[in-house]
């Protein structure tokens, strides 16, 4: 069996029967399970699992960027996220039996139909990505929709798919083979952004904190607090319990307590295993000192 996975990102968190219906289209394509899909209105956004044969995730991403491209439309659109397409970003990511070559050259194929067919423009970003500036997302999606139609204007920023100009209702699209990414939020007891804002910077890549940490500070309005909100790039190089301790000692020095943390999507076991394994100082413990994954394994050897 080959499987890939992919963890598309839609603009829209508070409408659950359209999120519903992006999910029906992955539904209808044999060989696709979805895994997860989360919603939060704050940030006005949906976060969708899928994984499957290469060629089945290929057919159920396409159909769901074109129900996204009929169902949202972004100058009525507003959230906390940073966004520039209905469907913002489609990461891909080799998962069994499959390489990150392969997986490139999927997310260029889905690129190229997305660009010529939908009429949506597409940027390759991580492994993917056509020039160092666009191998960073948040580097691509910088402006966000309201700018882009300006910024796709110049050379520099002319689609690696698709026309030369913004989709005039679903934006722009990322497409790109990537690791697992991790999103990772910290939810602070206060309302005041500009604490979030602080930390944030503190923890993030560009402005000298870790090296595989993206983070930027939110409001959750409907909680009256607010939020540091993260993207774990590579949990390997950067455990979770290294940046929640920074974030911890950060929110200590402004008199503000961490009111809970939250995995939006999936995650990796060896990432919850690290955590267990630094916070409760475990002596010889590893991912097959757990049961449910020994009894997979297990019946994995049985059926080989």
């Amino acid at each position: 069996m080959r499987l890939i996975e992919s963890v598309p990102n839609f603009s829209e968190g508070r409408r659950l029967d359209v999120v519903e219906r992006i999910v029906e289209e992955a539904k209808k394509i044999e060989g696709v399970w979805i895994l997860d899909y989360s919603s939060d209105p704050d940030h006005n956004r949906s976060v969708i699992t899928i994984t499957g044969e290469p060629e089945a995730v290929e057919a159920a991403l396409f159909n769901m960027t074109l129900k996204a491209k009929e169902l949202i439309d972004l100058n009525n659109h507003s959230g906390e996220h940073p966004r520039m397409g209905a469907t913002d970003v489609i990461p891909l990511v080799p998962v069994m039996n499959v390489t990150k070559e392969e997986c490139i050259a999927l997310s260029k194929k889905l690129g190229k139909r997305i660009g010529e067919e939908l009429r949506i423009p597409v940027y390759l970003y991580e492994d993917s990505a056509s020039t160092p500036e666009r191998i960073s997302l948040s580097n691509i999606r910088k402006g966000e929709f309201e700018n882009f139609a300006s910024k796709i204007a110049s050379d520099q920023w002319k689609p690696d798919f698709g026309p030369s100009e913004i989709h005039p209702s679903a934006g722009v699209t990322a497409v790109g083979c990537r690791e697992y990414l991790i999103a990772f939020n910290v939810n602070l007891g206060t309302n005041k952004i500009e604490i979030a804002n602080k930390i944030a910077k503190s923890v993030r890549h560009i402005s000298g904190g870790f090296r595989y940490v993206k983070a930027l500070g939110f409001k959750l309005e409907d909680r009256d607090i607010v939020q540091i909100s993260m993207n774990m790039t590579n949990y390997r190089k950067t455990p979770l319990f290294r940046v929640f301790e920074v974030i911890k000692s950060e929110a200590e020095r402004h008199g503000v307590p961490i009111v809970g943390s939250e995995i939006v999507g999936l995650t990796p076991l060896q990432a919850l295993v690290d955590v267990a394994d630094h916070y409760l100082r475990l002596e010889k413990f590893t991912s097959s000192s757990i049961l449910e994954k020994k009894v997979l394994d297990f019946i994995a050897d049985k059926e080989r």
